[in-house]
């Protein structure tokens, strides 16, 4: 069913802010989903035929059902709507949902919009609380794990087995907050040195401060459709190098860390999401064969353990090449361009959106000239939910 891989149409992000005091969660739809109609050239919405709503948190958005209010204020009514969750992978699932609608047949034409607000609308202290709902309450959450101790505690066991550095994951984070200079949506971008992480304020030890992603309000947004439909109605379409959604993979991991023990140094479910993608998109030496990738960087190891994990590098050897610029802008492999969640910022339910619209616009060659990588033809996302129990591996193809 090659003839019904989805082309990626429009895309749309809003700003993404520690407070978007100016609007609600409703307003940030409206405003992704207008953007993405801009991009796409579509007069209306009228001709799209499926909406997905992404969002983590009925909690977060003091609202149920927001699905169906976003549907509805959208102007979407009475196509048929969805909404997909699954903690941080919720971006990347619903993107992965749609693309098998598509190849379904189930529709030719469909919106992935996703929001959140768990900026500064509430605390720090109460978001934590909220976040470790989503572990395994009945054993976890009443004897205080937290989704930093979890991280840190893999973190631990990664340093123990591969003599990985402080200084290796600080370099995470320097970077990704410095390609987030040139990101005008980017929520904290900054010029920060390794020493300036090292001495930041202890969080779980190894992480500080700076070693740790933003609480966001933000929303992004894409539309996705055959190569027909696009070619009928956008006619940004047929100006614009052709970018397909070529591939996905999704695995899994036990809920609770201590399941995993004495494995506990990386992410297998990420191992089977990429194992997945790479065998749909005919890739055999993933570093070689993609030009640029959007990582999730929750906390900067993570983004060591998910080198290693996409099979850019042998494990244990990610801290080692990360601190070589092997995945800087101007290196081998340019990683978060965007400034990852560490610099863009991470509203939960449109992470997973904005990386891909990251890639997209890497591939179309529409981003800022400063991040903008030369001659990039491939590009991936990686996106998880808990500590690795849900991944998703998308991938993205320039064609022309």
């Amino acid at each position: 069913m090659t003839d019904r891989l989805p082309v990626v149409v429009g895309v749309g992000l809003t700003p993404f802010a520690a407070s978007r005091d100016d609007c609600n969660v409703r307003d940030l739809a409206v405003e992704a989903v207008l953007a993405c109609m801009h991009d796409a050239e579509l007069e209306s919405l009228h001709a799209i035929q499926h909406g997905l709503t992404s969002y983590e948190s009925d909690h977060f958005n003091r609202q149920m059902t927001l699905g169906a209010i976003l549907h509805d204020t959208l102007g979407l009514n009475p196509t048929p709507n969805v909404r997909v969750e699954g903690g941080g992978a919720t971006g990347a699932l619903a993107l992965r949902t749609a693309w098998a609608y598509i190849q379904s047949g189930l529709c030719d034409s469909i919106l992935v919009y996703g929001c959140e607000t768990n900026g500064k609308s509430i605390s720090s202290q109460t978001a934590n609380q909220l976040f470790a709902l989503s572990a395994d309450v009945d054993w976890e959450m009443m004897v205080g794990g937290t989704y930093t101790a979890f991280y840190a505690a893999m973190m631990h066991a990664h340093m123990e087995k591969y003599s990985t550095k402080r200084e290796h994951f600080a370099h995470v984070a320097v970077r990704n907050r410095r390609n987030a200079l040139d990101n005008p949506n980017a929520q904290k971008p900054m010029d920060i040195s390794i020493d300036e992480v090292l001495n930041s304020r202890p969080i779980a030890e190894p992480y500080t401060l700076f070693d740790c992603s933003l609480l966001s309000d933000g929303a992004a947004a894409i539309l996705l459709s055959t190569e027909g439909w696009a070619k009928q109605h956008s006619p940004a379409f047929s100006v614009r190098p052709k970018v397909v959604f070529t591939a996905t993979g999704c695995g899994t991991d036990t809920m609770r860390l201590g399941d995993r023990y004495p494995n506990l140094t990386n992410f297998a479910g990420k191992r089977e999401a990429a194992r997945q993608a790479y065998q749909m998109a005919g890739i055999s030496d993933p570093l070689h064969e993609i030009d640029v990738a959007e990582l999730y960087d929750s906390y900067s190891g993570v983004e060591i353990q998910a080198v290693e994990d996409l099979g850019f590098v042998s494990q244990g050897s990610g801290g080692p090449a990360i601190a070589d610029g092997l995945f800087d802008r101007d290196g081998y492999l340019p990683v978060n361009t965007s400034g990852g969640l560490l610099g863009r910022g991470a509203p939960v339910g449109a992470t997973g959106i904005a990386q891909a619209i990251e890639v997209v616009q890497q591939l179309w060659e529409s981003v800022t000239p400063e991040r903008q990588i030369h001659n990039a033809r491939r590009g991936l996302t990686d996106t998880h939910a808990g500590i690795g129990t849900i991944c998703v591996v998308n991938i993205f193809e320039r064609r022309d």
